[in-house]
């Protein structure tokens, strides 16, 4: 079906138990899938690459930045080329294209070169992130859209168990490059399986048609103007201090916990490491119920409550114990998979006008924090230790905390009047 023009009537959107409906939240959460399995994979074999190609941990944990570093770069241009061919065209091209690319990574001869391919796959992701809440925004019912994202979040996060899960014991049994190979396979099968589940677009309505209300109130405005229109209203500058602070610190944490546990006084085998990422689950889980804690205790409790989960699980990350550090590793995760699925949905229906562009900015937010905090709080584990870590990444979630009662509370009276197209 042609995406919807300006003079038919507003498109309701799909509710929950249509068809459609269900369509729709499997072809996102199957997008969601394949993107975050090429994305993470390369937290399992961190180890792994640091010893075959002989780097330090911060360096190698490069590998992961790449991927999230080329994400960030395209988050904004992909939503622009979606505004005009449409987001579900968009994803389609970004997951092929990132598909071909991922089997390209394990053969690479050098860790410059697994880089560049990383940072490759990435630039071709980001469609997928870019423009997944405003597609919900779309073509669902406005009650049902942060109930959607949380199903595409849970995508995201076994996305990003299973690329870790796969990637880890088989880099044990045959090399990090045929982990990554492996997983490659499996976003392969995600993105197939993207294509034959998303219907055609409904709510869709292309840049530049004259439909200034279709967008947020953005779409006939010049993309600049809706770029920089988010940032200066303090709600939306608040909910992507969630995405840079909150996710950040969650890369960190996952980004180094394999190399303390291979060390003293774990000294766990690797292979071991896979099996703590299955405390990723505790995040599907608590991101499936943010939608229900945001319609009962409101945006500002569900983000601050969350923040304050995140701190304790670190306080716990302190632990010598190995049963302490899981528990801790969980509580942590649950924390923040609260509060980031809550900011990531209030991205799109918070906007005022340019809502693709709002929630790419969103994208665009905790992306950055992943790949700026993965490789530079790691630079603070190789001097200073765990604990000094822990202690820069709980100031990152207190950062997120301020940041959310300004933005989301006090400030929030001050919003800016939208422009007129």
């Amino acid at each position: 079906m042609p995406p919807r023009r300006p003079h038919e009537p507003p498109w309701r959107g799909f509710q929950r138990g249509e068809p459609q409906y269900r369509r729709i939240v499997a072809a996102l959460f199957a997008a969601g899938f394949a993107t975050f399995t090429q994305i993470f994979d390369a937290q399992a074999v961190l180890p792994a690459l640091r010893d075959e190609l002989g780097v330090s941990a911060p360096t190698a944990a490069l590998s992961v930045s790449a991927a999230t570093v080329g994400i960030a770069l395209s988050v904004l241009p992909w939503a622009s080329v979606a505004d005009r061919i449409g987001r579900v065209q968009a994803m389609r091209i970004s997951l092929t294209a990132a598909t071909l690319l991922a089997f390209l990574v394990p053969l690479m001869p050098t860790f410059e070169t697994v880089l560049l391919a990383r940072g490759l796959v990435g630039l071709a992701l980001g469609a997928v992130p870019a423009v997944a809440v405003a597609y919900l925004a779309e073509e669902l019912h406005v009650s049902w859209v942060s109930v959607a994202a949380g199903t595409y979040i849970a995508g995201n996060t076994i996305g990003g168990i299973a690329g870790r899960l796969i990637a880890g014991p088989v880099s044990e049994l045959a090399g990090w490059r045929a982990g990554l190979a492996v997983v490659a396979v499996a976003g392969a099968l995600a993105a197939a399986l993207f294509w034959l589940l998303v219907p055609e677009p409904r709510g869709f309505v292309r840049a530049g048609v004259g439909d200034a209300g279709s967008d947020a109130g953005g779409g006939a405005l010049r993309l600049r103007t809706r770029i920089l229109f988010q940032l200066r209203d303090p709600t939306m500058l608040a909910l992507y201090a969630q995405g840079f602070f909150l996710m950040g610190a969650f890369a960190v944490v996952y980004n180094y916990l394999g190399f303390r546990i291979t060390a003293p006084p774990f000294l766990l085998p690797s292979g071991f490491v896979s099996l703590l990422f299955l405390a990723y689950l505790s995040g599907t889980v608590s991101s499936r119920f943010s939608g229900a804690l945001l319609a009962r205790f409101g945006a500002l409790r569900v983000i601050v409550g969350g923040v304050a989960v995140m701190l304790v699980g670190l306080a716990l990350l302190v632990s010598e114990a190995l049963p302490v550090v899981i528990v801790g590793l969980v509580v942590f995760t649950v924390g923040c998979f609260t509060a980031h699925p809550v900011a990531s949905g209030l991205s799109g229906r918070s906007a005022l006008v340019g809502r693709a562009q709002a929630t790419a900015l969103y994208q665009l937010s905790w992306l950055g924090g992943t790949s700026l905090f993965g490789w530079l709080v790691g630079l603070v584990y190789d001097r200073a230790g765990w604990n000094a870590m822990l202690v820069v990444v709980a100031g990152m979630g207190l950062s997120a905390a301020v940041a959310a009662l300004l933005g989301l509370g006090l400030l929030r009276s001050r919003r800016p009047v939208p422009p007129t197209a």
